[in-house]
Formats: C-alpha cells, structure tokens, sequence
C-alpha cells in the first residue's frame, strides 16, 4: 500500500488524496442559485438566519473543533497559495493511483468571512420561499414537495410592494421558470441572479417594525471579485483533477459556510460532472437538513443531467456548532444523538444507493468507520444489484483505522481507499483528534474488543495452552 498525503497547515486537512487498497478494482456559472436546503418561515427562522451571521467570537473557530485551521485572510494571497498545494497533492494522488482522489477545503480558497455572507445571502431567499409557503398553506411539507402556485405568487409579490403582477410575470417568463403553474425551490433559487441585479432592490415588511426593507443586499464589488476568484481557483483544480484522472471532493465545514460551500462546489460540478463524476460534494448526516440536502441536490442533479458525486460523513463539528447556536440563539443544527445520526446516514446513503440502481448517474464515498454502517451498504448493494466492479460506491477510512474492515473489502473486490494525513505532528494531531470524536462509536468497540482479548490471552495462560486454539 502506498501512502500520500498534504503537508502542513491548511494541508493537514485539506491536500489529503486517498489512495486505494482494493486489489481487485485493477488500480489501486450562474453566480447564485439552485442548491436547497430546508429553512423554514416558523417563528423560528429569524434565529435560524443568525446561524449565517459573523460572529467575533468564532472568528478563528480553535474553541470546541478538533479539526485543521479555518482561515480568516486579509489577502487573497493565501488563497493561491494553498490553491497550489492542491494542485500538488492532485498530481501527487495522480502519480500513485489511476483512479484516486484528492480532497479541498473551501476556506482555503475563499475568504470564511465572503462565505458567511454568500451562505445569509442564500438562505434568506430560501426562507422568503417557505414564508410564502407557508401562506399557501404548506408549512412543514417536504423540500421537494413545497410548490408555489404562480397565481398566488404573483399576487403575493404584487400585495408586498415588491412588483406587479404583470412585472412578475415578465419576470418568471424571462427565466423560463413557472410554465407548469408552480415554482418549487430548484426553480425559486434559480430566480436569484436575476432578483440580485434588478435595477432597484426587493423591499419587504420587517415583521417588527413594519418598515420596507431590502430582501436581499447587493454583493459589494469586492465581494463580486471574491466569487470570482473562487471559482476560477475551483475551476483551476477541477480542470487538472479531470486531467490527470483524479476526483475532487470539497469538504463539508461548519453549518455556517455550508450553504455558500454546497452552491459553489453544485456550480462546479454543472461543469464537470457531464460525463462523470469528477466533483464530489459532502454531506455531514449529523446536520438535521442531511437528507433534505442530498435529496435536493439529486433532484437538481436529475433536471439538469449531470453526474451526482457525493461522499457521506457523520461530521465533526458538534460542540463548536452547538456553542455557537447557544451564544447567537439559533437552533441547534445537529441531531440530537448519535443514534439519530446513525439513521440520517444510513437514510441519505439508501436514497443515493437507490438512485445508483436506477440512474447509473451516482455515486458514493461511504466514508465511514462505523461496521454497522459497512454491513448495511454490503446489504443494501446485494438487494439493489450493485456490483463492485460498478465502481459506483467506493469505501473510505483513515489510515490506521479500521484495517479489520478496510482489508477484506479490498480483498473481496470493493473500491476501498485510506485517507493519509501527514505532516508536522502539532497540525496533524488536531485532525486526528477530529476522526477520533467523529467515531467514538468505533473507539468504544475497539475497548471492547481489546478487553476480550486480553481475556483470551489470560485464559491460555492460566490453561497452559498460549498457542492453541
């Protein structure tokens, strides 16, 4: 087994390819817009939208997160500097398999403070969608079931002042969006390009105060070139990725750069992903929105025909997630137990195992240490009829876990790949630290399992017979 992996800093979490361990696999611009999430307009959904609010506080995110550094620059510089050593790590994941992968952090290429701003930007959008919902009598339907009728949208519109009825209709028509009487929020979401550069703002009633407000602040002209840069950064490594046969996967952060995380990396696999998967989006199944954001992503996916890339992931970000929604007063973005994270993977990775079967346009990274959630995708594969030699799951664990699980896969024929940290102990360490917190489930079995061996071992003794069976 070969090994690769970052270097320091940003490195040690976001430059790690994979490298694979399965003998028998043969190798070992629309600026805003349609990714959905599930915000709601409940009492609740102005302390949600505080969640996607800087806080100095969390500035530099090391209280309560066991992971690599999130970076706060006052230059772009550092940007195109660790956009380098993704290219290194690309062509270095190249260079050991045919077929690897490598994985990005988006702090690393964007401004956080641009993404916390893109991210409010978003769901404020998205929350005027379910308000308007919710007047349609569709409070708490599923994301991809919520529809707004054109009719009562447009008189909606027109009643708040924000445009007439015929403005709102040339407005729709001109984006080609509600010609089947509704608009769900892949097509709503699609509307928010053209809404950010109408020639005067949308003004709304704020609830309290009753004062007319804009829905949604311009981009500032520095924050326009940020959006570029970075996706002209992503662009740059997805490019190389597709060139030397490496897929890119773009880490999932901290809830509050999410949904500008999940829009940017959705942009670039609109581009990349035509034939196959070359961008692999993550989805942390600790959130509450899990499912509601794969689901909605797939569906996109499906409308515009483009392959769905997507590694799955418990999530690591907890207590700082759940300290922050304490001191800013949102709801906790987080499953209450482990349990119930449990369910919410295996519930995201039933969903896209399904579309596997069907579709042949998915695939998966079950990156995860947790055996009853690799006994589960063996079952469910044997169910659907999804071989291995499909390559369309693949496995993943860090190096030096879970070997009792990573083996026999390799051995029996499924793409299995180890996730290789490297580099100055004081900056790898947190990231292990990190994978540690993420499987504590594991690490509990793995107690359990030493203390029968250990039992073992005293009974030969004590019988005379160390080494038989």
């Amino acid at each position: 087994m070969s090994v690769l992996g970052g270097s320091s800093d940003v490195q040690a979490r976001a430059s790690l390819p994979f490298t694979h361990t399965g003998s028998s696999w043969g190798r070992h611009r629309s600026l805003v817009g349609h990714g959905p999430s599930s915000s709601s307009s409940t009492p609740g959904a102005e302390k949600r939208e505080k969640q996607y609010q800087a806080h100095q506080g969390f500035g530099d995110h090391h209280g309560g997160v066991t992971s690599a550094h999130t970076y706060f620059y006052t230059d772009e510089a550092k940007c195109d500097q660790h956009m380098e050593t993704f290219l290194r790590c690309i062509d270095a994941s190249s260079g050991s398999s045919e077929d690897g992968f490598s994985a990005i952090k988006l702090t690393a290429l964007a401004r956080p403070q641009f993404l916390v701003r893109f991210s409010e930007v978003l769901v404020k959008w998205r929350r005027f969608f379910h308000q308007m919902a919710t007047e349609q009598g569709q409070a708490g339907w599923a994301v991809l079931d919520t529809k707004l009728e054109v009719e009562k949208l447009q008189e909606a519109l027109a009643n708040l002042g924000i445009m007439s009825k015929a403005e709102s209709q040339q407005w729709l028509a001109g984006e080609n969006v509600g010609m089947s009487g509704t608009v769900d929020l892949l097509d709503w979401n699609s509307l928010l390009d053209s809404c950010t550069k109408l020639s005067r703002p949308l003004l709304i009633p704020n609830r309290k105060t009753g004062q007319l407000e804009p829905l949604l602040s311009r981009f500032s002209k520095e924050e326009e070139l940020q959006m570029k840069r970075v996706l002209q950064r992503m662009d740059v490594l997805a490019k190389r990725a597709m060139e030397k046969g490496v897929r890119l996967m773009v880490d999932a952060e901290q809830s509050y750069f999410q949904p500008a995380i999940s829009r940017l990396t959705i942009e670039t696999q609109r581009c990349f992903n035509r034939s196959q998967p070359i961008i692999y989006n993550t989805y942390q199944c600790y959130l509450k929105e899990a499912y509601n954001n794969v689901t909605g992503d797939m569906e996109l996916s499906r409308r515009e025909s483009w392959h769905f890339g997507t590694k799955l992931v418990r999530g690591a970000y907890m207590e700082q997630e759940r300290e922050r929604a304490a001191q800013m007063g949102y709801e906790d973005p987080i499953n209450p137990t482990y349990e119930k994270t449990n369910e919410m993977y295996h519930r995201c990775l039933d969903y896209v195992l399904e579309e596997i079967k069907h579709s042949q346009k998915a695939s998966v990274m079950v990156a995860s240490h947790n055996e009853d959630t690799v006994k589960f995708t063996l079952r469910r594969m044997m169910e659907l009829g999804i071989h291995p030699s499909d390559k369309k799951v693949c496995f993943g664990q860090l190096l030096g876990m879970c070997d009792q699980i990573t083996f026999p896969l390799g051995q029996a024929g499924f793409p299995v790949y180890k996730y290789v940290p490297y580099g100055p102990v004081n900056e790898v360490l947190p990231y292990l630290s990190r994978r540690a917190q993420e499987n504590r489930g594991f690490m509990q079995r793995a107690n359990r399992e030493r203390d029968l061996l250990w039992k073992e071992v005293k009974r030969r003794l004590l019988t005379g017979n160390l080494f038989s069976h």
